[in-house]
């Protein structure tokens, strides 16, 4: 019954910002380690970012660092993810996912959103 909804994806010109948003409910995940994965055309699915359940630990993809910031509101269930200097690499359905334990990984996840389109022009 818990679900994950991602929102804020859309299209963009390249050196752009977009900042996704993911709400649960069913339940509180406050203390699960919660993060971002994408998928581009033609790709697997990688990972992008993530946050520990007392956010004091994050870690990032390296093509990401620097241009984009995980956080997390445990009081509104939800995690964000703020996009900068976007690249047309970028373009990927980026999915929020929700981890018991740490670190985040994809093979161990136990909830998953629909997945949100972002699109990065050039």
């Amino acid at each position: 019954q818990v679900q994950l909804v991602e929102s804020g994806g859309g299209l963009v010109q390249a050196g752009g910002s977009l900042r996704l948003a993911c709400e649960a409910s069913g339940r509180t995940l406050s203390t699960y380690t919660m993060g971002w994965f994408r998928q581009g055309p033609g790709q697997e699915r990688e990972f992008v970012a993530a946050i520990s359940w007392r956010a004091i630990g994050t870690h990032y993809a390296d093509s990401v660092k620097g241009r984009f910031t995980i956080s997390r509101d445990n009081a509104k269930n939800s995690v964000y993810l703020q996009m900068n200097s976007l690249k047309a690499e970028d373009t990927a359905v980026y999915y929020c996912a929700a981890d018991p334990a740490w670190p985040l990984k994809s093979s161990s996840a136990a909830y998953w959103g629909q997945g949100t389109q972002v699109t990065v022009s050039s």
